[in-house]
């Protein structure tokens, strides 16, 4: 009876966990994909997608209203900023390259950047802070196009020659799957391309990472930093091979050399080191994150993966197919976004 007891009570545990763990679906609209997701407060949630498609929530979630931006109903927004339920800036992939944005909740929408090169594809923007931003390209002629903006999108200007410190690689590009291969710190600007050669490029320069390369379909997508700013994370994979095991998850923490080898070092050896006690991923995944300092969260079309151990382990808590996850700060939650229209919310409390 002791031993039946004892059952009983793990079966419950795992219960109440899978209970926690168990992600709702808020909404979704068959014939969408949506990749671009940003959670600008409590209550305001934005995502975006293809059919010139966004899904918009002041209620955190309890309803969505969905918008079609006129003009542009067969454009895909895979990138997307909000700064609150009013001010939006969407990002178009493939040529004719545009940004957009709105202030006043989408009803009206103006450009504020377009180019007409027909080898543009716009993959991912993110904000410094409330002002400084960047819009992340593939490669045009060997270089790889990063526009820069101080005043909250208004205006754009192409990252100086004299900012690149390492060369493009043949087969090296970006994938637009979920608007966050690219990344801030209060000092550093962070991206990872993918395909032939993957690998992470720090202010400029490129670093190489230990993860699945080789092919068009595999590499890096995703990049994330830790609150203490102390940790980075690459999640990706082969997503022609979904529920593949494969070396599809780095992270790197920050150190110093002494200050004596400082001198013959790069920038990206001197701060970052490669952490190898970290475990694979259940599959590949095109989005991932820090809960805190510890906790990460990450998805895509193999399921979600959470690690409560700095990434030591990883237990898989749904099979549910995401393209992307972000954080809501306020709360211990997370929203995702993906195929079908749909957007999900998982508490952690």
């Amino acid at each position: 009876m002791r031993i039946i007891k004892i059952v009983l009570v793990l079966v419950l545990i795992q219960l109440q966990l899978a209970a926690q763990n168990s992600i709702k679906i808020l909404t979704e609209n068959k014939g969408i994909s949506l990749r671009g997701l940003s959670i600008p407060s409590e209550k305001v949630i934005w995502a975006s997608g293809s059919k010139g498609t966004l899904a918009k929530s002041v209620n955190a979630g309890e309803s969505f209203e969905w918008i079609q931006v006129k003009g542009y109903e067969t454009r895909d927004f895979r990138a997307i900023h909000a700064w609150d339920e009013k001010e939006v800036l969407i990002v178009a992939i493939a040529a004719p390259a545009v940004i957009l944005k709105t202030k006043d909740g989408g009803a009206n929408w103006y450009s504020v950047y377009e180019n007409s090169d027909t080898s543009m594809f716009f993959d991912a923007v993110n904000f410094k802070n409330d002002k400084e931003g960047s819009v992340i390209g593939d490669p045009i002629k060997g270089n790889i196009f990063l526009i820069n903006t101080l005043d909250k999108g208004e205006h754009w200007n192409i990252a100086k020659p004299s900012f690149w410190k390492s060369k493009v690689q043949d087969g090296e590009a970006f994938f637009a799957s979920s608007n966050s291969n690219i990344a801030h710190d209060y000092q550093s600007i962070y991206f990872v391309t993918g395909g032939i050669k993957s690998r992470i490029w720090i202010d400029g320069e490129a670093m190489e990472i230990p993860i699945i390369q080789g092919s068009k379909s595999s590499g890096a997508n995703s990049i994330a930093i830790s609150p203490n700013m102390n940790h980075l994370i690459i999640a990706g994979g082969d997503f022609s091979k979904p529920n593949e095991m494969n070396n599809n998850f780095v992270k790197l923490d920050r150190f110093k050399y002494p200050n004596t080898t400082y001198k013959h070092l790069s920038k990206i050896n001197y701060f970052w080191k490669v952490d190898k006690k970290v475990k694979k991923l259940n599959g590949y995944k095109s989005s991932v994150l820090f809960v805190n300092n510890k906790m990460m969260i990450t998805t895509g079309t193999s399921g979600v993966d959470i690690s409560n151990n700095s990434g030591k382990s990883w237990e898989k808590i749904s099979n549910e197919s995401f393209h992307v996850v972000q954080l809501q700060t306020k709360k211990k939650s997370v929203f995702f976004a993906g195929s079908g229209g749909r957007i999900g919310y998982l508490s952690f409390e």
